[in-house]
This record gives structure tokens, C-alpha cells and sequence, in this order.
């Protein structure tokens, strides 16, 4: 029986993108077996896949991990205990197989016994006990772009676990130290979390299938029953083998609850000479759920308030980041009044700009000057789940000084095959100017996701555009925001 892999092992193992590999299933270039890849039809499309092939892999792996500040507990490798229960696991199979194939030799050389016997009766066997004895004949493994590819998978199994999620169907890797729940998160899934530290139970998931172990303690109490019926913190374990989890994830913005966290002020540092970059930190009991593109409400103290566009991914919850202008009137008094350590009632989170659900078409992401902070969230955001096809990213400003964050975007872009950075300089007609640009880059405005986001008039106009160039509603999502602040 041929070999079959998921979709997201298959791309890892050729070192290129989920997104890129699924537009090859799509064209027909690669066929799939209830939804995996044949080895064989792997090596097809790409027949230069070989062990050290993993560049397009590495420059993501580095894109998703700069997109989250570093925490002191990550490291390349996995934990002793891990690496030791992973190989004992890989023994076990290794056993398996060789008592396996123990068996189907003692099996082939009694038929071959029972077929010599019965040609003294009947010599027309004689065809056939050739055929049974040239078919059983020892297999001679030998270093092929088939063997080695499944040689590097091995290999993977070791470094990395794999976990599929139901009733999502969603998977992700376990690399190195990270808990199931960091791994998931970092992957881009909204799963159910509060305090990420083992205190609340909300990530509580059950193991279906694989092996987990505990790397660190936790205080809240799984019952007997819970026990029984395989559930764990995910904040709390990580895999040793190869997982099947169940555990509820959020689909739309409105399955997230708005939650009240009291943070503080981090860091205060300018981005240009007209934008502060404000980080925010919860504490580590109570982090924030959101969805990337999404807006919370900060309160200083009661008549002081303002709503602004998360510009950080979700993949971290309790480092919150947002891009304010000073010079606008609505932030100005606002940022003035931060200083470090300062306490802030956070509420939120709020807004419904976010990805489109499992959408793996190819995407055009429109930030309107200002409107890049939530864009930024969204592109990192969309990086981390690898499914979307290509990005082409529209940062339209009207000085070269607002593309603020020009070389976090080129980095995306040289990192990235399937990624196009267009920064746009545009006085006159900005709307008009800029979908018009849109249009001559994707034609074929129909088969892309769009998402828009900047000041209500600009954003309105290419809407109507939009619209008007056939790209229907459903594939168009719209924020509003202006000067760090939601319109």
C-alpha cells in the first residue's frame, strides 16, 4: 500500500509552504487520498526534495518566531524526557515491524515449502511457485529519493510532533520545549485559553490518540472521570508522539467572550518621528484571547478611554502591541498621560476584521496608512496558520516617512516566495489610485480574499470599487480605523 502523509507533514518534509502545496492539489499537479499526499506523487512534483531542503521552512520558522517576543523556557530542542520517550516509541514500532516482517518471511518461505510439495502432483505450479519465489525475495533497501524522503520523515518524528485537532480537523507542529497550548497558538488556532499557566482548566483538552507528558505542574484539579476519559491541560503537557486532540476551537469573532484585564504599560517606544509603539503586558494569570485584526478598549481612568487595533499576533496573549499616532486629536492627550508600569483597564476584545475562516485563496491585504497596525496582526496571523495560496500586501501612504515599518514587510517578502510588498506613495485620488494598482497586479479580483483597512471615506470607496469589479461581498472585509484608534 503506498505511503500517505497529511497535507502539513508533506510540506514540511519538501521544506516549502502549506499554502503552496495546496495550490499544487488544487491544479491537479498533486492528487490526494482522503486528504493526503502519496509519497510517490510527492517526489513528482518535487523530484529535488532531498534531506537538506528546507529553506522555504527555516525563513517561516523564523518569520512566526520573531512575530512573538522570546521567552526564556523556548528551545530548539526537546526536553530529555521527550526525546527519550520519543525514541522508546520509535523502538516499539521498529519492533513491531521487524517481528511483522518476521512473520510475513516465515509465512512466504511455509507457502513456497507447500507449493514445492504440490508441483510433484502437479507440474502446471511450477509458473506459479517461480512468480511466488521471485516476488519473496529479501528487499534490497537502497538510497532513494523515496527512501530518504521517508528516512527525513523518521527523522522529524523525533524532532517535531504532529497534532491533528477534531472536530476542526486543523493541525499543527510540536517543536522543541513548547506546551501544546504555545505550539497551537503559535500555529495560528483560536483555541479556548485564559490563564496559559495551569490555574483555570479552559484549555482543557482530551487525548484521542498519542502520548503526552507533563512539563510543568498545574493547580487546577482534572476529576477522576476527566482522568479517566483522557483529558489534560494543554497549557501543561506536550507531545510525545504523534497526537488526535479534541478540544473546542473559536471559528468567528463572536465566539471569543469580551474579557476585563488589568495591564500594564511595558514599553513606550517611537516607531517614527509620529508613531509610538505602546506594548502592553497582562499579568500571567489572565492573558488576552482575541483574534488577529480585532480592537480592545483602554481605560486610563473613567472618562479616559480609547478604542485601538491590536497590531500584534494572537499567538501571544499577554504581550499586546498597538501603533498610535501622537499628532492625531483622539490618541494625542491619550498617550501623553502613559507612562511605564502604569496600570490599564483593557476590554475587549472587540471588531469582526478578521481572517475569513479556513480560506486558502490567495489574499490582497490594503492598509490605508494607519491601517497597517491591524493589517500587520493579520498577515503575521495568516503566515502562522500557512494555508493561504499568496499574499499581495498595499501600504498606501502619502510621504515615504508612513511606511513606518517598510523593512518588517520587505523582510516578509524575501522570506516568503508567495508574498508581494507594494508600498505606495499616492497624493491624488487615493482610493481610485490604489485599487486601480490592485486590479493591474490581480486581474482576476474574483479568486482573491480582500482585506481593507484605514479611514472610513477611503475604505468605503474601495468597497464600492471593489464591488464594481466584481469581487463579491462575502470576500471583502472592511476595518476603519484612524491614527491607532478604531474609527
Amino acid at each position: 500500500m503506498a505511503q500517505l502523509l497529511s497535507v502539513s507533514r508533506a510540506a514540511r518534509l519538501v521544506g516549502t509552504t502549506r499554502g503552496t502545496l495546496q495550490h499544487k492539489i488544487r491544479n491537479g499537479e498533486i492528487t490526494t487520498f482522503e486528504g493526503k499526499v502519496k509519497v510517490t506523487d510527492l517526489l513528482r512534483a518535487y523530484p529535488q526534495a532531498s534531506l537538506e531542503d528546507n529553506t522555504t521552512l527555516e525563513r517561516m520558522q523564523t518569520i512566526k518566531a520573531e512575530a512573538r517576543p522570546r521567552r526564556h523556557y523556548e528551545e530548539t530542542l526537546p526536553s530529555p524526557e521527550v526525546l527519550t520517550n520519543r525514541l522508546t516509541e520509535l523502538a516499539k514500532q521498529l519492533i513491531c515491524t521487524r517481528n511483522e516482517l518476521q512473520h510475513q518471511h516465515d509465512f512466504n518461505q511455509q507457502l513456497l515449502d507447500k507449493l514445492s510439495q504440490l508441483m510433484e502432483q502437479n507440474p502446471e505450479l511450477q509458473t506459479l511457485y517461480k512468480w511466488v519465489q521471485q516476488q519473496t525475495q529479501p528487499y534490497q533497501c537502497e538510497a532513494t529519493p523515496k527512501n530518504q524522503l521517508l528516512a527525513k520523515d523518521t527523522f522529524l518524528r523525533i524532532m517535531a510532533a504532529h497534532v491533528k485537532m477534531l472536530p476542526s480537523g486543523h493541525e499543527f507542529f510540536v517543536e522543541g520545549s513548547s506546551s501544546l497550548l504555545e505550539a497551537a497558538l503559535q500555529a495560528g488556532l483560536a483555541l479556548n485559553y485564559g490563564c496559559s499557566s495551569g490555574n483555570c482548566g479552559a484549555c482543557k483538552a482530551r487525548v484521542v490518540s498519542g502520548e503526552v507528558w507533563k512539563v510543568r505542574e498545574h493547580d487546577y484539579v482534572l476529576s477522576e472521570a476527566e482522568k479517566n476519559m483522557g483529558y489534560m491541560l494543554m497549557c501543561s503537557h506536550t507531545a510525545v508522539t504523534d497526537l488526535v486532540l479534541e478540544a473546542s476551537e473559536a471559528h468567528h469573532a463572536n465566539e471569543i467572550p469580551e474579557q476585563e484585564i488589568q495591564v500594564r504599560v511595558k514599553k513606550l517606544d517611537s516607531l517614527s518621528d509620529d508613531i509610538v509603539l505602546l506594548q502592553l503586558q497582562t499579568p500571567r494569570t489572565q492573558t488576552l484571547r482575541f483574534m488577529a485584526g480585532q480592537c480592545v478598549k483602554l481605560s486610563i481612568e473613567e472618562g479616559k478611554s480609547a478604542k485601538f487595533a491590536l497590531a500584534s499576533c494572537p499567538c501571544d496573549g499577554r504581550n499586546l502591541q498597538f501603533h498610535i499616532r501622537k499628532q492625531n486629536n483622539a490618541t494625542a492627550k491619550f498617550i501623553q498621560q502613559l507612562n511605564i508600569q502604569q496600570p490599564i483597564m483593557l476590554e475587549g476584545p472587540k471588531g469582526e476584521f478578521v481572517l475569513g475562516e479556513d480560506d486558502s485563496r490567495p489574499a490582497v491585504f490594503i492598509a490605508y496608512a494607519d491601517g497597517f497596525a491591524p493589517i500587520k496582526s493579520l498577515v503575521e496571523h495568516a503566515i502562522s496558520i500557512d494555508i493561504i495560496e499568496s499574499f499581495h500586501f498595499f501600504w498606501v501612504c502619502q510621504q515615504q516617512e508612513g511606511h513606518y515599518l517598510s523593512n518588517l514587510c520587505r523582510s516578509w517578502a524575501d522570506a516568503l516566495d508567495n508574498f508581494h510588498y507594494h508600498p505606495l506613495i499616492i497624493q491624488d485620488n487615493i482610493a481610485e489610485t490604489t485599487i486601480n494598482k490592485v486590479l493591474a497586479e490581480c486581474p482576476n479580483i474574483e479568486d482573491y480574499q480582500v482585506y481593507v483597512a484605514g479611514i472610513p471615506n477611503l475604505t468605503e470607496t474601495s468597497k464600492q470599487l471593489l464591488q464594481h469589479s466584481g469581487l463579491a461581498d462575502e470576500q471583502m472585509h472592511i476595518g476603519q480605523f484612524e491614527g491607532g484608534c478604531i474609527s
